[in-house]
């Protein structure tokens, strides 16, 4: 069973940035595709970003150009960059774990952590 749990900043003004962080357990960051989803109030769940076993990473569009994901294997963790936040990123933002080293942003992933919530002021 793979556990994952998130932590990061929880409130931040717009036109700020946050770095989230998700701490894997065994050697989930370094051996499977990864991402980060999210999901505002009475919206569906989102995917923001993931990153595959080779490194290569693919963004939503509301995200592109100002976030980074990226992983410390020997930190088992795994982060998201944000920059230039905006109201409309408040949400709920959830790290996944995908079943192989290969993925993309439309997947349903297999395991999700408990998510850490994220509130963007105007």
């Amino acid at each position: 069973q793979v556990q994952l749990v998130e932590s990061g900043e929880s409130s931040v003004q717009a036109g700020g940035s946050l770095r989230l962080s998700c701490a894997a357990s065994g050697d989930t960051v370094s051996r499977t595709c990864m991402g980060w989803f999210r999901q505002a109030p009475g919206k569906e769940r989102e995917g923001v970003a993931v990153i595959d076993r080779d490194g290569w990473a693919r963004y939503a569009d509301p995200v592109q150009g100002r976030s980074v994901i990226y992983r410390n294997s020997a930190k088992r963790t795994l982060y998201l960059q944000m920059n230039d936040l905006k109201p409309e990123d408040t949400a709920l933002y959830q790290c996944a774990a995908f079943s192989r080293g290969d993925c993309s942003i439309g997947d349903t992933f297999d395991y999700y952590g408990p998510g850490t919530q994220v509130a963007v002021s105007a």
